[in-house]
């Protein structure tokens, strides 16, 4: 029975909250992605600064934290140098068909964040089944409050999907492929909660350097393209917002 309660949790919040968000982001909200972008920025850094290394912090000493940070920050520039190096050589295609307009490549960024997200996704798993394994009403109370906190960071990683050059069936199949690791994530914790757990605090440390790496060196710039006087107070007032959904959402889990 505990086993079924958390593979309905961990549907629930690794993959239901992502077509929720899909609802949102592929249908209204598709034709101002661009725009949404500067939402994706707020959501992102909130989600890594005010949820996930405060929570990291009450495991891993300052110093191992930092260093974790600092490492996945190379690490995702790495990743995404060798991608950038990848599609200018033509991949598998040969170096000849560099400057053709008519391959259809990816914005790194894209793929780094179904990473991270599916980092966090499958953490979110483990969180889960722990909780369950518990008792069933604290895995109830943690299922919501990874559902409603997936929302508006799903809806973020779509808004950045789409500005990567992802069509919307493509978008939709990576971030309920990243969702689904939290099913992952909870069926191995329940039969593997021991082994498993000391390894939490690493993977959030890494799922946070992917979305600090996203929102300042891929999203950022690209906000800084749009210099009017109202494109500034724009982007400022919608990462603002991303940043209050996410704070918003932390207060009503924790006061509940």
């Amino acid at each position: 029975m505990t086993l079924s309660f958390i593979l309905l949790g961990t549907l629930a919040g690794g993959v239901l909250s992502v077509l929720l968000a899909a609802m949102l982001s592929l249908t209204t909200l598709a034709r101002v992605a661009h725009v949404l972008l500067s939402f994706a920025v707020g959501t992102m850094l909130a989600v890594a600064l005010l949820d996930i290394v405060p929570e990291v912090s009450q495991t891993m000493p300052p110093q191992t934290l930092g260093g974790w940070l600092l490492g996945g920050l190379f690490l995702f520039f790495t990743l995404e140098k060798l991608a950038y190096w990848h599609h200018e050589h033509g991949g598998d295609e040969g170096a000849e068909h560099v400057h053709d307009d008519h391959a259809h490549h990816h914005h790194p960024a894209g793929g780094m964040v179904v990473l991270g997200d599916a980092l966090h996704n499958f953490v979110d798993g483990v969180v889960i089944a722990a909780a369950f394994m518990q008792n069933t009403t604290l895995g109830v109370g943690t299922t919501f409050a990874v559902f409603v906190h997936e929302i508006p960071h799903e809806m973020g990683a779509f808004m950045v999907l789409l500005h990567s050059g992802y069509s919307r069936c493509r978008a939709l199949a990576l971030n309920v492929l990243s969702g689904s690791a939290a099913v992952l994530g909870g069926v191995l914790a329940y039969f593997l909660l021991t082994a498993t757990r000391p390894l939490i605090p690493y993977a959030l440390a890494l799922s946070a350097a992917s979305f600090i790496y996203i929102a300042m060196a891929d999203l950022v710039p690209e906000l800084h393209k749009h210099r009017r006087p109202q494109d500034i107070v724009a982007q400022l007032a919608l990462g603002l917002l991303g940043v209050a959904v996410i704070a918003g959402m932390m207060l009503v889990v924790h006061e509940s």
